[in-house]
């Protein structure tokens, strides 16, 4: 266990103590989370508050409102086959590659036709050696070529048909990017308008909000409602049940690109609104009005834009607009949201400023073991994001540590010793060590090992203390 925490050994953890679970990281490590969640619901381990960004944004929904099975077990998000789905390249980069590689193929037929020739030659010539008649191989190939390049051949269709399946597909992807753009604050030349970003977070986006669904819905055969009145109707059971076994509070961080700062929705509960909404720092009242939308009332119908905006990997999928309300503090005004890697420091301050005294940290990146233990560089576009995300990740989660050393919360850190699927690797990725494709099931269980192994066994049950019936 990577107990990097700020107290000394004479304050150890304590279940008497306020105490947050924070979920970070992006993609796969959705799955890492579902297994520590496992554990610690079935050690009985208290959570008062569960903060989140990216994909930690999943499980910290369904911890809040007692539904974190939802993740793990058989109907759970992560067993689903729908998640080897998530983060798909786009319709139109996708068009436009199949396109190309088309129309590379048939610029290449000529060449494949001259090539024929090298494979027909030595086999007439060695079928004649041996006294077997070839069977005119030769002049049938030779008939064949001059067809081909007849005037009225390849040299006159070929280059017509690669400019026509080039047009139409360009013409076609251009006027998608380009319709799409229009909904959005873009400006620039109308080649910078029509790029959009290689991934989509849409399909991560509507299996969060259907699997809640599921939850909220309970057995009744209802309708998937829009997804601002399935915010309301969260936010409306959680703000209900807060005290209640099982429920606990939320805080959710996304990042607006266009303010250059951090948004901050969380519902807490009622006496605690008060510290959530004038936070005891340097920023003055207006600057928390731009930062903070709280759950708990008009802000619930933005959760939505936390959740959209928390799933968005930045650069790497397009950011999600947000449309804030005429009569707050941004007028109306029209912003984009995506994760920041990075937020997690904001989401440890958050949770200081609620009087958290303990912090049970959860990340997919493990450290680095040392020297010569390089992993092979991945080629594959997906595999180069994740390689990046995972490596910030790593570097944020110990900078983050090493910062509130000399004061509070404490922190206490679960994290793999080695993770062989990357953050986008949601189709089993081949592992170089093992020589094998490990699953986001290996994942989870791996996760849930990790959280006894580092945290349950070695600090709750040397606490001594007995563990509350408010059990994640």
């Amino acid at each position: 266990m990577s107990d990097r925490g700020s107290a000394t050994p004479s304050d150890p953890y304590s279940p008497q103590r306020r105490t947050a679970l924070v979920l970070t990281g992006t993609g796969t490590a959705g799955a890492y989370h579902a297994g520590v969640l496992r554990a610690l619901h079935e050690a009985g381990v208290k959570i008062d508050i569960v903060g989140a960004h990216g994909v930690g944004v999943i499980g910290a929904l369904f911890a809040a409102v007692d539904g974190a099975h939802r993740l793990w077990d058989e109907r759970g998000i992560w067993r689903s086959s729908a998640v080897r789905g998530w983060y798909p390249w786009r319709p139109t980069l996708r068009l436009l590659i199949w396109t190309l590689a088309v129309s590379v193929a048939l610029v290449a037929l000529p060449l494949v036709a001259m090539a024929a020739g090298l494979i027909v030659f030595p086999i007439d010539f060695v079928l004649k050696m041996v006294g077997l008649s070839g069977g005119g191989l030769t002049s049938w190939y030779l008939r064949i070529a001059e067809a081909a390049f007849s005037p009225t051949g390849l040299p006159t269709w070929l280059p017509r048909l690669v400019v026509l399946v080039l047009g139409a597909a360009g013409l076609a992807a251009a006027i998608t990017a380009y319709w799409e753009s229009l909904s959005g604050r873009r400006r620039g030349r109308f080649w910078w308008r029509i790029v959009q970003a290689p991934l989509t977070a849409e399909p991560a986006i509507a299996l969060c909000w259907a699997t809640l669904w599921e939850l909220i819905r309970g057995a009744t055969q209802l309708k998937e409602p829009a997804r601002i009145d399935l915010a309301r109707r969260y936010a409306e059971l959680l703000a209900d049940n807060l005290g209640q076994p099982g429920f606990r509070e939320l805080l959710i961080v996304a990042h607006d690109v266009d303010a250059g700062r951090d948004l901050v929705f969380a519902l807490v509960h009622e006496g605690r609104r008060r510290d959530l909404l004038r936070r005891a720092r340097s920023e003055d009242a207006e600057a928390r009005r731009a930062a903070v939308l709280d759950l708990a009332g008009i802000g619930r119908d933005h959760l939505p834009d936390a959740v959209a905006g928390a799933l968005t990997v930045p650069l790497a999928s397009s950011f999600h607009a947000i449309h804030f309300s005429p009569d707050g503090y941004w007028r109306g005004e029209r912003h984009r949201l995506a994760d920041r890697p990075s937020a997690l420091g904001r989401v440890v301050a958050e949770l200081s400023d609620l009087h958290v005294e303990q912090i049970v940290l959860v990340s997919s990146a493990p450290e680095s073991p040392g020297p010569h233990t390089l992993a092979a560089v991945r080629l594959d576009g997906r595999g180069r994001i994740g390689e990046y995300l995972r490596s910030t990740e790593a570097a944020i989660v110990h900078d983050v540590v090493a910062q509130v050393r000399n004061g509070e919360p404490r922190i206490y850190v679960i994290q793999p010793e080695y993770n062989p699927i990357g953050p986008l690797d949601f189709a089993d990725a081949f592992d170089d060590r093992s020589a094998r494709r490990p699953s986001l099931t290996e994942l989870m269980s791996r996760g849930y090992e990790d959280a006894y192994r580092q945290f349950i066994e070695p600090v709750v049950g040397a606490s001594g203390d007995r563990v509350g019936q408010s059990a994640l």
